[in-house]
């Protein structure tokens, strides 16, 4: 888990922030109950993600990839896909920990496409 997160329990950030008030053009609720929310993300090439939040930590589905870059909310490169060693080839799965707010801009030339499955919390 992403420790710079901090905990779903104790998140700070409003819910117009959720990826779906924020930037519903981006993120399609596939399904949703009390334990988990399933999300379909298409970024298509030269698209800019509106600041945005992930409340949960998620299991990532990434059917296809192109080069990105992540935010923060005040706009500070966190993460820049040309800097980094070459992803997996695709489909992959990662974990990812709950994300603060953050924009993505797809600055490739093919379409980001992933199957998020969103952990509200796990059923003892």
């Amino acid at each position: 888990m992403d420790t710079n997160s901090p905990p779903a329990a104790s998140w700070p950030w409003p819910d117009s922030l959720d990826a779906l008030v924020a930037a519903p053009a981006f993120h399609k609720k596939l399904f949703e109950n009390d334990h988990v929310r399933y999300l379909e993300v298409t970024i298509p090439p030269g698209e800019f993600v509106p600041v945005h939040t992930h409340r949960w930590p998620s299991v990532i589905y990434v059917q296809s990839t192109s080069h990105f870059i992540r935010r923060d909310g005040d706009g500070k490169i966190l993460f820049d896909s040309r800097q980094a060693p070459p992803p997996q080839p695709t489909p992959f799965l990662e974990w990812l920990g709950p994300l603060p707010p953050h924009s993505v801009e797809n600055i490739g030339s093919t379409d980001v496409r992933l199957l998020t499955v969103e952990l509200k919390h796990v059923p003892l």
